[in-house]
């Protein structure tokens, strides 16, 4: 029934085709299982969580379980509970006018009860689209039952209308999302009187506004999110709340450098105008160590957790710097190098908390964790023999500069002027033929010998200079 012209339009005629009324959990787990037939992801773009979440999360989705999400920020949780209605039927009939998506067979409103009993087989239908189905709130302590339930709606008891009525109502968010699925994101926000109401409706199923008590035995897939130490900390959740969810899932950052990056490569908004982008991969581990470096530091308030979003906003931030230098001297591609990863330290500072004692000093910080990332790339891409003959070369009077101001052809002839320089570019990048690529393999190669303590490097603006220690 995928064409509109084809859809039913009326209870009688949608009864004569066939359709059948389902509860929500029965529609995902039925739509489930055929995916899982086909050999086909149920959720497709999550990386990182093949052997963990998301198995997790599918047993939750046959079982018929409303799940939470427990997990610091940037663990792809919203995305999970969205990623829910591609379970749903594409579309899906409603007694037309319904507020709170009526099933033609089974209405629970009084409107829709009313439409049923004045026109029988002839009540006029509407199909709505599973994007419809979803419904969503960030929980807040100022969030009231009016905004997740309901409120007396004064313009329609100024028309006339009794308190008694139902129809004085204005619905909220969880009964118009009937027979689709709601997400609560920060659960534990809620006071502890709204996650009662909230819990009265989905379990109750009964709900009292203003004193006027009304039966909603709604259809809901209930999913939320929430930080671990709020949803574990007494007092925060309502005990008979925490019960309602059948799967509690414990969601966490990429495992290893490989994921991060091919979630950065996934979700990086990278430009597709101006100079070609030229991004090594080198670079891209660079960018995802420092990352997971920040995950483990003492510096950075782990609590708050270090989010995916940061290696996306610094691969986008790095590759801005580079355009930036390209266009400033004219090169023909875009390579991000070492020396654009200053430009990091602005993208980096507020998707990061530092610790108390280290207030202030924020790009001190982030420069350290730069660094730490740099040497970690250098050791594992760089192998002890080229390495050594280079670190010979500078002790013969080699000296090599660096910076943002040197186009990649300047590094091209320090290559061809020192061949003790090739080996390792070559171990590196190959036999890339692109000189900006050669130019970064060159920046990581001359910084991870400073760090390592093998090269010292004078420094004047954005200009380094390297040379054999003293």
């Amino acid at each position: 029934m995928d064409s509109s012209a084809n859809r039913p339009t009326t209870i009688g005629s949608l009864r004569q085709s066939g359709w059948v009324s389902r509860s929500v959990k029965d529609e995902i787990r039925h739509n489930a299982i055929e995916r899982i037939r086909a050999g086909e992801p149920l959720f497709p773009g999550v990386l990182g969580y093949e052997d963990t979440v998301l198995p997790q999360l599918e047993h939750a989705v046959l079982a018929g379980h409303d799940v939470i999400f427990l997990g610091e920020r940037g663990q792809a949780k919203t995305r999970m509970i969205r990623l829910l209605t591609d379970l749903l039927d594409e579309y899906m009939p409603i007694i037309a006018g319904s507020e709170i998506n009526d099933d033609p067979f089974n209405p629970i409103s009084h409107y829709a009860k009313e439409q049923v009993l004045h026109h029988g087989d002839d009540t006029v239908l509407e199909w709505v689209h599973r994007d419809q189905r979803f419904g969503e709130k960030l929980a807040t302590p100022d969030t009231s039952i009016a905004d997740l339930i309901g409120e007396v709606d004064p313009i329609k008891v100024a028309e006339g209308r009794y308190l008694s009525d139902e129809l004085t109502l204005h619905y909220g968010l969880v009964p118009r999302t009937n027979r689709g699925v709601f997400a609560i994101n920060e659960l534990p926000d809620l006071a502890e009187r709204i996650q009662v109401g909230l819990l009265n409706v989905l379990e109750e199923r009964d709900v009292q506004i203003r004193g006027y008590k009304i039966r909603l035995p709604l259809d809901v897939l209930l999913v939320a999110s929430a930080n671990p130490e709020d949803y574990t900390n007494r007092g925060r959740m309502i005990t008979p709340l925490k019960d309602r969810f059948g799967a509690q899932i414990r969601t966490h950052y990429p495992i290893d450098v490989e994921t991060e990056m091919a979630i950065a490569r996934q979700e990086s908004n990278l430009p597709t105008d101006g100079p070609p982008v030229v991004l090594p991969e080198f670079m891209e581990e660079l960018i995802s160590t420092f990352t997971h470096l920040a995950r483990s530091s003492p510096q950075i308030n782990q609590r708050s957790g270090v989010s995916v979003r940061l290696t996306v906003a610094n691969t986008e931030t790095l590759v801005a710097a580079a355009t930036r230098r390209a266009l400033r001297l004219g090169e023909a591609e875009v390579v991000p190098r070492v020396s654009d990863l200053d430009a990091l330290i602005a993208s980096s500072a507020g998707k990061i908390e530092i610790e108390a004692l280290e207030e202030g000093r924020d790009a001190e910080v982030i420069d350290h964790l730069l660094r730490g990332a740099i040497l970690t790339v250098f050791k594992e891409r760089f192998s002890g023999e080229g390495v050594r003959q280079v670190v010979d070369a500078f002790e013969e009077e080699l000296t090599a500069s660096a910076g943002d101001d040197l186009p990649a052809s300047a590094y091209v002839e320090l290559l061809e002027a020192n061949p003790a320089l090739v080996a390792p570019v070559t171990e590196l990048v190959g036999d890339a033929d692109g000189d900006g690529v050669k130019a970064a393999a060159v920046e990581l190669l001359l910084e991870g010998l400073h760090l390592s303590k093998r090269l010292n490097k004078d420094s004047v603006g954005g200009r380094a200079s390297y040379r054999a220690r003293a």
